[in-house]
């Protein structure tokens, strides 16, 4: 990981350094960094409203067949991109991997553009999408973890992670100012270009940390090496890496739930199409401004100054407090300021923090070990909960029931999130006390 050591390093700029934690050297890698989350996520928003309308043309009651589709491809997608990075240098992998997501959207976009099997290219692109969104930002979290150490990571990824709400609002901003305009088919052209933005940053942050590290980040870019299957194995034998999964597991089953019944009864309060997605663009849109303001000027701070307990535990916290509302008056507002208020826990606080968790492991597992639990573990999740939703309503629980029977999930991931907070803390003493 580099440290901001260099001593040609100038300070960080006064108006940046109002905003962040930025210490000198860091300044331009911190610039970097947010910009290639801006455009990382800014692409995923551009296409989001494609994917939730392709989801409910398909019906509400196929949802589940949907998320499993997900997880296959999951599971075949991951071994794949850890035999990559076991056989390429970091440099040259990051930049693959967002070449062939970009060759998908051009596929995509020709078959959109010409008509080419409706249904089936529907049905794709929601799967498609929904492993598209996890891997690259996954792959994006992974190298900031290898760059970074984890007291950058604590005063820096909140403000990082600012960068992806603000391409979150710039990215349905374009949407619904485009679509009209340029329709569906050119609007993944818009989004293959802010792919192009992030594959560009990735290179100029591999560039800073060869000129910070100098011979140690030199040393990383080499090919990890190792089994295809390492990332399953690392976490399998360690129970830090473990917790993280059922920690990630946990969160995934709730958002499950809570989407599902979302979907339900937004469907029954809203009967017109255009309502509802008026309703999913204003609380998409308050959570990004919120989740923005949290993380760009707040994030970092809470985490340098009380560590990573706050952030793991407030999503869990909410989470328990909001089924259990939902559970005594299951309406559309609950539901709505309920999905916000842990959007905006979640972007600003617990992912930024769960990143961090992975400062202090090997940097085989920072990408490997990183991107199972961020995939598969994160789209297993999605797939069991849809399919226990499911089974649950047909042995005739309702609205109150189904959100009850989250409630323990909520609960045993707050503690868990205690636990791993205290074991991090643990793991960065060593490397503190070792220095750079």
């Amino acid at each position: 990981m580099v440290e901001a050591s260099s001593p040609a390093a100038r300070p960080a700029p006064r108006l940046l350094r109002l905003a962040v934690d930025a210490r000198a050297g860091e300044a331009a890698a911190v610039g970097w960094a947010f910009t290639y989350f801006f455009a990382l996520v800014g692409s995923f928003y551009v296409l989001r409203p494609i994917r939730e309308e392709m989801g409910i043309r398909g019906g509400v009651n196929q949802l589940q067949w949907l998320f499993s589709a997900t997880f296959v491809v999951m599971l075949a997608a991951v071994p794949a991109y850890a035999a990559l990075v076991a056989r390429v240098p970091r440099s040259r992998a990051v930049p693959l991997v967002y070449a062939a997501f970009g060759l998908c959207l051009l596929a995509f976009h020709a078959a959109f553009r010409l008509e080419l099997w409706p249904v089936a290219s529907a049905r794709a692109f929601f799967v498609w999408l929904s492993v598209y969104n996890l891997f690259v930002v996954s792959v994006f979290w992974s190298l900031l973890a290898d760059l970074f150490t984890s007291d950058q990571g604590k005063r820096l990824f909140g403000f990082v992670a600012g960068g992806g709400s603000a391409g979150a609002l710039a990215g349905s901003a374009a949407t619904g100012g485009l679509v009209g305009l340029i329709g569906i088919p050119n609007l993944l052209l818009v989004a293959l270009g802010l792919l192009v933005v992030a594959a560009l940053c990735a290179g100029r942050l591999a560039a800073w940390a060869r000129q910070e590290g100098r011979g140690v980040a030199s040393a990383r870019e080499d090919p990890l090496g190792g089994s295809i299957w390492a990332g399953v194995t690392t976490v399998a034998r360690s129970p830090y890496l473990l917790s993280i999964a059922g920690l990630t597991f946990l969160f995934t089953l709730g958002s499950t739930f809570l989407y599902f019944q979302q979907a339900r009864i937004v469907a029954d309060a809203i009967p017109d199409a255009h309502d509802r997605t008026r309703l999913f663009a204003a609380v998409d849109f308050a959570v990004n401004v919120g989740s923005f303001g949290l993380q760009s000027l707040a994030t970092g701070r809470i985490a340098a100054a009380f560590g990573l307990r706050p952030a793991l535990t407030v999503v869990p916290l909410v989470t328990l407090a909001g089924f259990l509302v939902l559970a005594a008056a299951p309406g559309l507002w609950a539901i709505g300021v309920f999905q916000a208020l842990r959007r905006v826990a979640e972007y600003s606080l617990q992912r930024p923090a769960r990143d961090v968790l992975y400062t202090v492991v090997s940097r085989e597992e920072k990408y490997k070990a990183k991107g199972f639990n961020d995939t598969v573990v994160y789209r297993g999740g999605d797939a069991l909960a849809g399919w226990a939703f499911e089974g649950l309503r047909a042995l005739g629980l309702g609205l109150t029931g189904l959100s009850l029977a989250a409630v323990p999930f909520a609960a045993a991931s707050l503690g868990l999130g205690l636990w791993i907070a205290g074991q991090h803390a643990r793991r960065e003493a060593p490397a503190a006390e070792a220095g750079p």
